[in-house]
């Protein structure tokens, strides 16, 4: 016995000491963000979850779902609807970088359900120039997806959903870069999402519980030269639950929770070239999605880092006005955001109008936010509603 509990203890110290090994922080800083290349397809392009603090997976569906959770257009109550939003970028240094945003469904019958996207990232005038300063050219720099879903009920609580859109990015406009040509970066990727629904008590109240998960743009890497690496697409993990309950007839309020994790390997710690602590990213896609559980440099207290959180809630009042506020949590180490938000909705007759506006709550030099005191706007047109009118 006293045999056994000396190699357990010696395991713990061991266990131990390589949790807090001192190596990792001293050759990073603590500093291990994941970039990926087209990180624009991350951005929420609606300005309802925009003012919840970027939740949507398991929230009421609406015609952006594509975005958060395409399966949940089979339990959308209208048959036709579109939604268009601007969502500023880098306001406060720059006027001309911005992310337009067009989704659209159709409900094929009371089981399926169909939708597209199209997602257009302009990043605003560019200059270049050669080694000694002078000017070679002017160009507008863009990136782009456009995208459709299919959803599915496979039972009166739970959809699926299959998702594809193609991804082109041109931020060079074929200039050489060091003497290399450059090309667009262009990819196809897939969505596969799950979403639940389900009517409970809870304190003698009817509340309506929804958990929704979604694995976005599962595609290929891209590359802008014939030379370089090639770099992985921001595939990612979204899982989420929302809870909403009537007060009565005039009075609604939801809640909803989402974590997110990018599915793609984590950068290594590096020595004269060499990888000393982590796994090496060069991997295939597949490959990466599973590395991507278990491959950080700090262990499993790196691995809780990179999922990042967020949280929002929604009120509405006689289905015509909406209050919403949400925070969003990023680790300091992964890239540090932190943001409040909030918003509001008006809803009359066939339209509804949406905005939403972002505090920055990170105090970390790398946590600035580029929707930073930006105010975002989405036009939704009911198709549904005029139908009733008629």
């Amino acid at each position: 016995m006293k045999k056994i509990i000396g190699m357990i203890s010696a395991f713990l110290l061991m266990f131990n000491a390589f949790a807090q090994d001192p190596s990792y922080d001293d050759l990073t800083g603590g500093l291990n963000t994941i970039t990926t290349a087209v990180p624009f397809l991350l951005i929420s392009p609606d300005s309802k979850a925009g003012a919840m603090g970027d939740v949507g997976v398991a929230t009421t569906p609406d015609a952006n779902s594509l975005h958060w959770n395409p399966a949940k257009y089979a339990f959308v109550d209208d048959d036709m609807g579109f939604a268009v939003s601007y969502v500023p970028w880098l306001r406060a240094l720059v006027p001309d970088i911005n992310l337009s945003y067009l989704a659209g469904y159709r409900k094929l019958n009371d089981n399926e359900a169909i939708a597209m996207e199209l997602r257009y990232f302009s990043l605003g005038d560019i200059t270049f120039t050669d080694i000694l300063g002078t000017t070679i050219g002017q160009y507008k720099p863009s990136e782009f997806a456009l995208g459709t879903s299919y959803s599915r009920k496979l039972s009166a609580n739970f959809s699926l959903a299959i998702a594809g859109r193609y991804i082109y990015s041109n931020l060079t406009g074929g200039q050489a870069a060091g003497g290399i040509p450059t090309v667009a970066g262009q990819s196809i990727a897939a969505d596969i999402a799950g979403y639940y629904t389900q009517a409970i008590r809870i304190s003698g109240k009817d509340v309506d519980l929804a958990i929704g998960c979604n694995i976005s743009n599962i595609g290929n890497k891209i590359s802008y030269t014939e030379t370089a690496v090639r770099d992985f697409i921001p595939i990612n993990l979204r899982l989420g639950t929302a809870l909403g309950t009537e007060f009565d007839d005039y009075n609604k309020m939801s809640f909803a929770f989402d974590i997110n994790k990018l599915l793609v390997p984590t950068p290594p710690v590096y020595d004269d070239g060499v990888i000393v602590i982590g796994e090496e990213p060069d991997v295939s896609v597949v490959s990466g999605i599973f590395q991507s559980f278990g491959d950080a440099p700090g262990g499993f207290k790196e691995e809780m880092r990179e999922i990042n959180y967020s949280i929002g809630t929604e009120y509405w009042y006689a289905n015509q006005f909406a209050i919403r506020a949400g925070y969003f949590f990023e680790h300091d180490t992964k890239g540090g955001r932190k943001f409040f938000t909030f918003g509001s909705g008006v809803k009359y007759n066939v339209f509804s109008l949406d905005f939403s506006y972002l505090i920055n709550a990170s105090r970390a030099i790398n946590g600035t936010n580029p929707l930073a005191n930006t105010m975002r706007f989405t036009l939704v047109f009911d198709f549904g509603a005029m139908d009733q009118m008629n």
